[in-house]
This record gives structure tokens, C-alpha cells and sequence, in this order.
């Protein structure tokens, strides 16, 4: 097997009997890039081949073939362009980042280097992770490596499509309203959104803080445990850092089926607006899981149909807020003619960001402002109470909710950018468990007539990551939707 065509527990076998060197993998990953890249548009910077080749070379002079290596070693990880790199540039999609490189690297970020993985390169996004087709990137759209006139989706549009045309073994994504999942989704991969806390944010550039979460990218579920084992922990450096035991989240994979489970099915995301092709995918994925042992029940979120509308405020008071650091004297960029400092500050922010983080910044300081903040922001974070008072609920008595990742099937680059609504639909499915803080793992379940992937979610209890993995990898290996790869031709 071509080495890029390795999932990461492959490539990690293969790497540790020595029957592939560091310097071959490097070698191997690069020229799949020099080959794709141009179409897919996945990364923003890519790392320093020769630099990397040293590195690779350096790590095989060390290394017995016969010694065993940590999980990471010599596997090559990109990493989304909001997380921080020390010694490559980080832009968040955005202008007004211009020239930015960190002195320091986020927590995920130095756990994986710490297993002396290879860091690629940084994929694109939309600008500051606020969008859901990463059409929004300062830097240009990424395209769907499964039809290259079609979104990769968004925010994580980039890694999501890095991983599906093997341009990568796997990569950092964020979720903010499901910006990992929703982008595996259309891309075909597994996406994984930890509980809110499992993962430290610390050195992940801020959207919404109290929703933000770093997750991996894989090409099937086996890889996004062994990444989580090594992103999981707390973080004293995060304060929102959950002190919490971290199991081996490989170990949910001894039982290969889902019996003792109940599984239910939220009739709120089976409603009016879901394509049929996804109703059925999804449904068919549901008899799949109840042939593996599963138990379904139909349960009910009363509060599902107001979650758009109370992520869309919480989410851009926290962005007003954490934007407004992005003024032009610290770093990053800096507007070049302005007769003084205000209009400094003015200038920069107009020219420095897009159009939706403008859009966003508005909305979240109207809501935030005197007379509104109560009528707006404060009655939406009594809602979120209320989305998350569900799922409590509901998970008294289930143990596991499936539903599905977008109402419809990747759409065409430019088909909802003049329609920002429309676009905020994209996440109809995935803005709940965001707001509840609860983990969520988006797979592959079905191909559309078009040929498009289609995505299950898998949602479950806080910090009981090792239970959806399991019912994830169940259904996983009873199918084969995960083998399924892209052909990717120019115009397709």
C-alpha cells in the first residue's frame, strides 16, 4: 500500500517494525502535495522540506528499527492556521495576521511535537473559524477533494480536506459550532469534537471562548482515539481545562459491538429541511447499529429549534470581544496612512478583516450593548441552560443520541456566500452539542447520487469520549463508507 494511503495506526505500525523510514514518509507526503495541492488548496504554509528532511533524517540516525517509538513519531500532522506554531506562521485566515509567528506553540501542539511528529503545514479556514464552507479565508477557498466545485465545509475545511486527499495522516480541526464535524462530514473523514475542557485551548487563537475546542481529523476512528490519547489532559495553563482522568481511549475498541447500548433518536433532526438522500443514510446507519446490539429509542430536545439563534449570539458577543485585541499595535497587520491613532485603529480593523468577522463583530457588539444586553445576550445564555438541561435529560435514560452531521451534502463553492443565513443552516445539526459542551464524533455513512459523501453524528454523555468512540468504531468496521477515498481530477 502507498504509504499516503495508510490510516495513522498503519503508517504508525510500519514506521515502528521499520519497514519505512522517517525520511521515506516525509519524501512519500511531499510529493502527494506537489501533486494535489494546487487543486485542493488545503494549506496556508508549508513546512520547510529540506528542514523536514533533516529532521527525518536526524530521527531515523537515532532510532534502532527494532525499538519502539511513541504513537506520533514521524507522523505527518497539519495543523489548522488558528492554533499556535512556534516557528511557522499563524494567520487564522485573516489579513489582519499578516506576518504573525508566535514564540510559543498551543498545548496540542507541543504534546504531539513532544512524540517528535513531523508538523506538515497549516491548513486554511474560513477567517478566525467563522464560517462553514472555508470560502471566508483571506487566502482563498480550500475545495472538496471529492468534487473540486464543492466546498470542503468549515471552519476546518482545510484539514478536513488535507486528510481526505492524503495530504496528511490526520490534523488538528476546532469546533466552535461544529467545525470539525461538519467539515468531515462533507469531506468524507472522521471528525472528532471532544467534551468542552477534555483538550486545553491554550495557544488556540480565540472565536468563542466558552465553545471553542481542539479535536482531530482522521481518516477513520481508530486514528482519532490515538490522537486523543495524546491531546487529552488537563492544562494548568487553561482555566477552563478539565481535571479529569484520561483513559486509553483505544481500550473502547474490545468490544465490537454496541449491545447493552440504547441509542436515541433525536425527532427534532429527522424534520422538515433534511435532504432525503442524508434521511436515509442516516437511517440505514441506525439499522446497522441496532443489528451490532443496539437498542433505538425516539427521544426528544424541545429547545433544538432555537439553538441557531442562541449560538449566533453567544458566539458573536464572545467574538466581539475577543477581536477587539486585533488592533494594529501588538502585531500582525497595520494600515499604512492614517492621520492618527484612532483612525489607525479604524483603518486597520476595516482593511484587516473580512466581511463575516465584520458581519459577526457587529452582531455580538449589538448584543452586548447597553439596553440589549439583557434582552439579547443574557436571555440566550438562559436558552443555552435550557439546550444543555436537555441533554441531560435525554441522557438519563439513552446512551448515546445519533443524528446527522448537515442537512444536505457538500454544496458548490459560491452557492450560499451571498446568503449568510443559508449559510449559518450549515450547522443546524452540529450548534446543539457545542452549546451543551458535550463530545460528538462525525463519520462517513453514505455517498449522495452526486457521488458527495454524507455523515452520521455519534453524540454522547460529558467526558464519555470512550463510549462514542466505541459505538463509532462498531458501526465502522460493519461498513466500508470509511474506505471510500476521492479521485481527484481538475473540474471535477
Amino acid at each position: 500500500m502507498s504509504l499516503v494511503k495508510c490510516t495513522l495506526k498503519e503508517l504508525q505500525d510500519r514506521f515502528t517494525r521499520g519497514d519505512v523510514s522517517a525520511v521515506e514518509i516525509v519524501r512519500a507526503y511531499f510529493l502527494r502535495i506537489g501533486v494535489v495541492e494546487s487543486k485542493v488548496k488545503a494549506y496556508i504554509t508549508l513546512n520547510d522540506k529540506e528542514a523536514m528532511l533533516s529532521q527525518a533524517q536526524a530521527l531515523d540516525d537515532a532510532l534502532s528499527a527494532w525499538r519502539r517509538t511513541e504513537p506520533m513519531m514521524a507522523m505527518p500532522i497539519a495543523i489548522k492556521d488558528n492554533i499556535c506554531t512556534e516557528g511557522l506562521p499563524t494567520t487564522c485566515g485573516s489579513r489582519i495576521l499578516g506576518g504573525f509567528s508566535p514564540p510559543y506553540s498551543a498545548t496540542a501542539v507541543d504534546a504531539l511535537r513532544a512524540q517528535q511528529c513531523f508538523l506538515i503545514g497549516k491548513t486554511n479556514l474560513d477567517e478566525f473559524g467563522m464560517g462553514s464552507s472555508t470560502e471566508y479565508s483571506a487566502f482563498g477557498p480550500s475545495r472538496n477533494p471529492w468534487k473540486l466545485s464543492c466546498v470542503p465545509g468549515g471552519s476546518s475545511g482545510g484539514s478536513a480536506a488535507a486528510v481526505a486527499a492524503d495530504e496528511c495522516v490526520a490534523a488538528l480541526g476546532t469546533d466552535t459550532g461544529g467545525s470539525i464535524r461538519q467539515p468531515a462530514a462533507c469531506c468524507g473523514v472522521v471528525g472528532l469534537k471532544p467534551t468542552y475542557g477534555r483538550v486545553s485551548r491554550y495557544g488556540l487563537i480565540a472565536f468563542a471562548s466558552s465553545l471553542d475546542q481542539i479535536g482531530p481529523i482522521t481518516k477513520d476512528v481508530m486514528d482519532a482515539a490515538l490522537m486523543l490519547n495524546v491531546l487529552a489532559g488537563h492544562d494548568p495553563r487553561d482555566s477552563t481545562s478539565a481535571d479529569k482522568p484520561v483513559p486509553d481511549f483505544t481500550r473502547a475498541f474490545k468490544k465490537k459491538d454496541v449491545k447493552k447500548l440504547t441509542i436515541g433518536v433525536p425527532l427534532e433532526f429527522f424534520a422538515e429541511g433534511l435532504d432525503p438522500e442524508v434521511n436515509d443514510a442516516v437511517g440505514e446507519a441506525l439499522a446497522v447499529l441496532e443489528e451490532l446490539g443496539g437498542t433505538i429509542h425516539e427521544v426528544s430536545l424541545p429547545h433544538t429549534g432555537v439553538a441557531v439563534a442562541t449560538y449566533y449570539i453567544v458566539a458573536t458577543a464572545e467574538a466581539s470581544s475577543n477581536l477587539a485585541r486585533y488592533d494594529g499595535v501588538k502585531y500582525g497587520f497595520r494600515a499604512k496612512e492614517s492621520p492618527d491613532l484612532l483612525e489607525m485603529y479604524r483603518i486597520t480593523r476595516q482593511e484587516g478583516f473580512g466581511p463575516e468577522v465584520k458581519r459577526r463583530i457587529m452582531l455580538g457588539t449589538y448584543a452586548l450593548s447597553s439596553g440589549y444586553y439583557d434582552a439579547y445576550y443574557a436571555k440566550a445564555q438562559a436558552v443555552r441552560t435550557l439546550i444543555r438541561q436537555d441533554f441531560d435529560r435525554v441522557f438519563q435514560d439513552v446512551d448515546l443520541l445519533v443524528t446527522p452531521v448537515m442537512p444536505t451534502p457538500a454544496f458548490q463553492l459560491g452557492e450560499k456566500i451571498e446568503d449568510p443565513l443559508q449559510m449559518y443552516l450549515s450547522d443546524l445539526y452540529t450548534i446543539s452539542a457545542s452549546l451543551a459542551g458535550i463530545p460528538a464524533i462525525s463519520l462517513p455513512c453514505g455517498l449522495s447520487r452526486k457521488g458527495l459523501p454524507i455523515g452520521m453524528q455519534i453524540l454522547g454523555r460529558p467526558f464519555e469520549e470512550d463510549v462514542v468512540l466505541r459505538a463509532a468504531r462498531a458501526y465502522e468496521l460493519a461498513t466500508d463508507w470509511h474506505k471510500k477515498r476521492p479521485l481527484i481530477r481538475q473540474g471535477r
